[in-house]
């Protein structure tokens, strides 16, 4: 890591919040999960799908975008569900979590390596990346009430 990459990460961890978005989808009962790239950041681990929130973006117009990107499909964006805190590198990150409802299009991994429809009680079950594991948690107990 540079020099100049450092400094700005401190300064970006004092003065901001880094916001990324993540979709609950749902398909005959069933939750979307999506396997991250082997190679990339938390490459190997499960994860919901969505991103980063770019400038001037709300976070429902990112998870429309994301899913779009990387999914290949049309989706409204419902209900607010959760958020998890975390630091990646020193950096906070809040990850918001939406019900999502799929429109149109195929799904398709256009950036991950594997999609897998999974039943809620399976879900603790996955090795997914730290932020979405929180969300694992709160879902399964406030949601669909798994214990």
């Amino acid at each position: 890591m540079s020099r100049g990459m450092i400094v700005t990460m401190a300064i970006w961890r004092d003065t901001n919040m880094f916001k990324v978005t993540a979709a609950v989808i749902e398909k005959d009962g069933k939750i979307l999960i999506a396997k991250r790239r082997a190679g990339d950041r938390h490459g190997g681990r499960w994860e919901f799908p969505g991103g980063k929130i770019d400038a001037g973006e709300t976070p429902e117009e990112c998870l429309r975008r994301e899913l779009k990107e990387e999914l290949g499909i049309e989706a409204e964006i419902g209900d607010f569900i959760c958020r998890s805190s975390f630091k990646y590198m020193l950096v906070p990150l809040e990850l918001l979590v939406y019900k999502v409802r799929h429109i149109s299009g195929e799904f398709r991994a256009l950036d991950h390596d594997e999609l897998k429809w999974v039943e809620p009680k399976d879900l603790a079950a996955y090795d997914f990346a730290k932020a979405d594991r929180e969300v694992v948690a709160k879902l399964m107990r406030d949601v669909y009430h798994v214990t």
